[in-house]
Formats: structure tokens, C-alpha cells, sequence
């Protein structure tokens, strides 16, 4: 059949290509999965007829060994062959279908290439889900499946700028790769604020020894940041303070069942918290606060986005595994480290962001703090 973008059940197109692009990725991991099987079958089979002719003491001399040996490798090519036909007509079906959707999606699921972000002006509604990045398979690693995921986040991100997480991070220099993990967080976060409203998402920066200053560029000549990006330990107590401030407020809000009835000094926006170089700045009550947030934060409009190197914060012992464990990680780089609920492929994930040169970026926050101007009077 000829694919059509949007060609899924939803109310919307926006949810309908959403369940498209989540239908492409459990099509790929069950066809790649069936493959797989396939040749571990034919593999398996091929051992057991080997290990057969060579039990039998009539296949030990002459011909007779050898034919049934090639006769089973022949079997096991045969079988193997089939296998890759069907995959290959399934992933024919899939790129075509990729080639369909990936120009048709909103901008809140597309790559930073494509026309849409070259629009005007922002979304009336926030998005169902943001794009993250690609994940592909090595069986086919030119398609590229959109990684999205669903709004409001339910848990937080953790982008890991550490040298030991995968075999790419290794063969970086350590600059290279925090630069690249920070770039990556500014652009999440830019593609947040420009999918969204005018003032429904607020972004705070923690960046204690302001090691991120080129990275957080965009976001602070564009005026889109709740404040300066906080430094040294009182910037992080104070910016900590702050969030839970309003976790706590909300919670007791809603349990009260008067949501509306909450400080008129209470930002009512969505909060993204940027956390990067943790645990520099840090202190005991801090690391508490933080792990507070990632906790309870999600749940009332508080989210934590964490750069961080693991190995850095190992003074604090089994201490962060629940913070690590809560966090969703991703690489700055392509690194197979994701598995689907499925089969638990190993797919690998590469991060989506901003072609070198271009200013689409900076274009997305020009508007979003002209569309700030416009609302604010």
C-alpha cells in the first residue's frame, strides 16, 4: 500500500502522526525481532545437523560427511535468505513510509532541518509529545525513527556528558563531548519553549561554575530564560529554594482541592530546571532538594533536565542511584543504549539537533521572546 502520513487513529493530526511514527517504531523492532529469530533458528538447526553427521560413524569416511555438511550450510544460507527478503520488503515499506511522514510532522516532532521551523510565530496549544532524537537498528541504519516523547514529562532527562558511558564517548575529548552534551540540553530546551505558548513554559539554568556560558548563549541573548543562569552555591541554593517553594505549595493546593487558590507571586507556567556540572555547587541539602524535584516535580509542572557525569558525583555512594534510576538517559552522541518494551532490541540513539551554520535556533527564540512581548503588552 501506499503510505500516507497521518494514516493512524487519533482526534487530531497531531496525535493521529504520533501514532503513526510510534506504529513505524513497533513495526521496525517486530520485523528486525522476526529476522533475528529467524537466523538464530536456522543457526541453531545448522549446529545440531553438524554435530549429527559427525556422530554418525557412516558420514567419518569418504563423501558422505562432507555432502551432509554442505547440505545443512546450504539449508541454513536458504533459510537466512528468505529471512532477509522479508526483511528487506518490510524495511522498504518503512523507509517509504518514513519518507512520507517525516516532511508532514509539527514542529514539535521534527528535525531541526526541516521547512516547519521556518514558520512564524507560536502554537495557540502546547504539543502532545516533543522529538528527542532518532533511534535506529543496525539492520537498517538509514532509517531513522523519530524518538518522541509524550507531554507532560513524567519523569526527567539526564543527558550523560561522562567519558566512561559508551565506546563514542570514549573516543571524544572530554571538552568536545560536554560541549556537545550542553548543546543538546539547549536545544531540547529551545524546542520546548518554541512549541509551546507564549509564556506556558519557564526555563531556570544551574550552572554553578558557569562552565556552560557558550552553550546557554542562545537562550540568554534571547531573553527566554526565568533569570540569569545561577552561579556558585548560593545561586544553586537559592534557585532550589525557589522550586520546591512551589512543589510544596501546589501539592498542598491540590490536596486542599483549591488549585486556584495559590500566591498571586506563583509562576503558573510549566518549569524546566537545566542542571549542569552537578555536583559542583552543591552541598547535602541541595542534593536532597534536587532529588526532591526529580520525585515530586513532574507531577505538578516541575521537571528536571540533568548534564552530569555520574562518575563525578560518586562521593555520594548509592546515595544518587534513585536520582540516576529516575532519570531518562540520553547521549550526546550515537550510542546504543536504549531498549523498546517489546522485544528489548538494542536501538541506537542519536541525538537530534541544529545543521552546523544555521540559525534556525536563534530564529525559534526571537520568536518565542517576541511572542512573550506581544502577550505581555
Amino acid at each position: 500500500p501506499v503510505p500516507v502520513a497521518g494514516d493512524a487513529t487519533g482526534w487530531s493530526m497531531d496525535e493521529r502522526l504520533y501514532n503513526q511514527v510510534w506504529g513505524m517504531f513497533e513495526d521496525l523492532a517486530r520485523t528486525v525481532a522476526a529476522y533475528r529469530g529467524a537466523v538464530d533458528f536456522a543457526d541453531s538447526r545448522l549446529d545440531r545437523e553438524l554435530d549429527e553427521a559427525l556422530s554418525d560413524p557412516r558420514h567419518r569416511l569418504g563423501d558422505a560427511g562432507g555432502d551432509a555438511r554442505e547440505t545443512a550450510r546450504a539449508r541454513r544460507d536458504d533459510l537466512v535468505a528468505q529471512a532477509r527478503a522479508v526483511l528487506d520488503r518490510d524495511l522498504a515499506q518503512l523507509t517509504a513510509e518514513s519518507e512520507v511522514v517525516e516532511p508532514a510532522l509539527p514542529a514539535a516532532y521534527a528535525r531541526w532541518d526541516n521547512p516547519v521551523w521556518h514558520g512564524r510565530g507560536t502554537p495557540e496549544e502546547g504539543p502532545l509529545a516533543l522529538r528527542l532524537g532518532n533511534l535506529s537498528l543496525p539492520e537498517s541504519p538509514g532509517l531513522k525513527i523519530p524518538m518522541l516523547m509524550r507531554l507532560p514529562m513524567e519523569r526527567g532527562l539526564w543527558i550523560d556528558n561522562g567519558r566512561t558511558g559508551s565506546e563514542a564517548a570514549m573516543t571524544m575529548d572530554t571538552d568536545r563531548l560536554r560541549r556537545a552534551a550542553m548543546d543538546m540540553a539547549v536545544a531540547h530546551a529551545a524546542r520546548l519553549l518554541a512549541v509551546h505558548p507564549a509564556d506556558r513554559v519557564s526555563v531556570h539554568v544551574i550552572d554553578a561554575a558557569g562552565a556552560g556560558s557558550a552553550a546557554l548563549a542562545p537562550l540568554v541573548r534571547a531573553g527566554v530564560l526565568a533569570g540569569p543562569p545561577a552561579a556558585g552555591a548560593a545561586g544553586v541554593a537559592e534557585t532550589l529554594a525557589r522550586l520546591t517553594r512551589r512543589v510544596d505549595l501546589v501539592q498542598m493546593a491540590l490536596r486542599a482541592g483549591a488549585p486556584e487558590d495559590l500566591p498571586p507571586d506563583l509562576d503558573p507556567a510549566e518549569q524546566l530546571l537545566i542542571v549542569h556540572d552537578f555536583p559542583h555547587g552543591f552541598d547535602d541539602r541541595a542534593v536532597t532538594q534536587l532529588r526532591y524535584l526529580a520525585d515530586e516535580g513532574p507531577s505538578v509542572g516541575v521537571h528536571l533536565l540533568m548534564v552530569a557525569d555520574r562518575d563525578e558525583a560518586s562521593a555520594y555512594g548509592p546515595l544518587l542511584d534513585p536520582l540516576w534510576r529516575s532519570l531518562m538517559r540520553l547521549s550526546p552522541v550515537p550510542d546504543h543504549h536504549l531498549a523498546d518494551p517489546w522485544v528489548q532490541h538494542a536501538w541506537t540513539f542519536e541525538p537530534d539537533l541544529p545543521p552546523p551554520g544555521s540559525r534556525v535556533l536563534d530564529q525559534a527564540l526571537d520568536r518565542v521572546a517576541q511572542a512573550r512581548r506581544a502577550a505581555r503588552g
